[in-house]
């Protein structure tokens, strides 16, 4: 039997690559987000994909989404929590409130809405994997990211306690961490289309297939082997603010 992966925040960036990657190495995939198009275009790049558009903050869109995944789809192997977003890049008393609920509302409470869902399944079977997508901002606090930075520390904080929940019933539970990573994440954050122009310029980025790499090595490892925690970072970024660049 073929496993089965579910990723979500999969219309572009981390989520996309690892889609297709894990479905190169035979996984079905079931791809989440907002953007209906880009699901139904990557979809069919896919050997075997099912499509899921809702909102990940909305608790009622994601269950009623998985409410009407067909019988075929519904035991899930691999569960990828990717969905994730950083709003504005001010001190904290300057950051619009607005920014403030949906980086928790997406980063923390939208994963926690489909773990809820996707793992009861896991318990029954007593086998499963759960890989969170976190940041390098979950383990390293920056100015004008405090925000941000909490909601990570958070996908670090329910990683480590979701492997001591599911610890008893054989699932393994691990993060991985990229740093800079040039995907939509600056676009998003400063609203600016050409933010990547700047945000990068002088180094290289990671790029979205070195952390789907990441994801895919930790999902085929022998049912032994728990990855537990991996940082990655460009060679030229020591840590969350310091950087390499060449001008």
């Amino acid at each position: 039997m073929k496993k089965t992966a579910l990723i979500t925040g999969a219309t572009s960036g981390i989520g996309k690559e690892t889609a297709k990657m894990l479905s190169e190495k035979g996984f079905r995939v079931i791809i989440t987000g907002r953007r209906k198009d880009r699901l139904q275009e990557l979809c069919q790049e896919l050997t075997e994909c099912f499509s899921m558009n809702f909102d990940i903050r909305d608790k009622e869109q994601v269950q009623n989404a998985f409410n009407q995944l067909p019988p075929e789809w519904k035991t899930i192997d691999l569960l990828i929590n990717n969905a994730g977003l950083a709003a504005g890049l001010e001190p904290l008393h300057e950051n619009q409130i607005e920014d403030w609920e949906q980086m928790i509302d997406t980063n923390i409470k939208g994963l926690l809405y489909v773990t809820k869902i996707v793992v009861p399944q896991m318990i029954a079977r007593h086998s499963g994997q759960i890989i969170n997508v976190s940041s390098i901002a979950g383990k390293k606090t920056y100015g004008k990211g405090a925000v941000y930075c909490a909601t990570k520390h958070a996908v670090e904080a329910l990683t480590k306690a979701m492997r001591i929940d599911f610890n008893p019933y054989n699932i393994k539970v691990g993060s991985v961490s990229p740093g800079a990573v040039e995907t939509e994440f600056s676009i998003v954050r400063l609203k600016d289309p050409k933010a990547n122009e700047k945000v990068y310029a002088g180094y290289t980025p990671l790029y979205p297939q070195d952390i789907a790499d990441a994801v895919v090595y930790m999902a085929t490892r022998p049912p032994h082997v728990n990855i537990a925690d991996i940082l990655i970072l460009p060679t030229a970024q020591a840590n969350a603010t310091v950087f390499n660049k060449k001008f």
